[in-house]
């Protein structure tokens, strides 16, 4: 006795495969955009009534740390907790980098220039590429090295006027910027697979307020000064390092910290259109030879991955 068969029904096909050049064109694209954001920062601050040194990371981390809470709430109801601590080592090693970065910015700009201190962030994207070659195997194009090169040579260009010979502890305390971001992208691309880490920006913003509070207090900042901290936390903190930590996973880490230059050339584009501050002419040159090496290296890339 033979039972009648129906058609086939399929119940658990696999999903294609994502195509790898559109991920990696759209992490690009998230990436131009954290970087747009994060380099609002400067043209904000300039409006500021009270506060300032400490007590703008103060309470940029606050609001960063709260709305962070907020979408790891809205996203994972009860169970935004565990999500923490299912994050383990590794979302605590990196929110460690994201508070050291958070914090060393505007401790550096207490001890050395303005100029000193972007010359140091120049070493981020050679600090990444050789990270990113060391621990986790990733190749770096010869066209990278001569970008990042050029890009440095470009940042040297914009800021030389305003260095000096002094603030050597600026400078020093302003190198843990680019050494944590390097650490903070290994750690982000190695536990990526396995682990969320966009907790770990909450814990970041956590441990920085724990550290710049005793420095900030007592407070000063006015109701004005408090809604524009409030706009930075969220847009020029928070929403940014979520949105890196996700375009990571398709990004090398030498991009990175090639890309992550912009901030510095956009930073003072924002200050001329808010604030009407003028920026030197070898501050436009050096803008334009940091973005023609960031822009040459990708679409070489692009014209390779083909």
């Amino acid at each position: 006795m033979s039972a009648a068969r129906g058609p086939t029904v399929v119940t658990d096909r696999a999903a294609p495969p994502a195509d790898p050049r559109r991920a990696h064109r759209r992490a690009l694209a998230i990436l131009l955009l954290c970087t747009v954001l994060w380099s609002t920062a400067g043209v904000g601050t300039r409006f500021l009534e009270h506060a300032e040194g400490f007590e703008i990371a103060f309470w940029r981390c606050l609001f960063c740390a709260a709305f962070v809470a907020a979408v790891l709430v809205v996203r994972h109801r009860g169970e935004w907790i565990g999500k923490i601590a299912a994050g383990g080592l590794a979302a605590w090693a990196s929110g460690a980098m994201w508070a050291t970065m958070f914090v060393a910015f505007m401790i550096a700009l207490s001890y050395a220039s303005v100029a000193n201190v972007l010359l140091v962030m120049a070493a981020a994207p050679l600090l990444a590429a050789v990270l990113g070659w060391v621990v986790l195997r990733e190749p770096v194009p010869p066209r990278t090295w001569v970008a990042i090169g050029i890009a440095a040579a470009g940042i040297v260009w914009m800021v030389r006027e305003g260095l000096s010979t002094g603030g050597v502890t600026g400078m020093a305390i302003a190198f843990a910027v680019p050494v944590a971001a390097a650490l903070n992208i290994v750690v982000l691309k190695r536990a990526h697979a396995s682990v969320d880490l966009v907790p770990s920006v909450l814990l970041g913003a956590l441990i920085a307020i724990a550290v710049t509070l005793p420095f900030a207090w007592p407070l000063s900042a006015s109701a004005g000064d408090l809604a524009i901290l409030a706009a930075l936390g969220v847009f020029q903190l928070g929403l940014p390092c979520m949105l890196m930590v996700g375009a990571t996973r398709h990004l090398a880490p030498h991009e990175i910290g090639l890309l992550g230059l912009l901030e510095v050339v956009l930073g003072p584009l924002w200050v001329w259109l808010g604030v009407g501050e003028s920026p030197s002419a070898s501050t436009l040159q050096g803008g334009v030879l940091v973005i023609a090496a960031l822009v040459l290296n990708e679409a070489v890339g692009l014209r390779e991955r083909r």
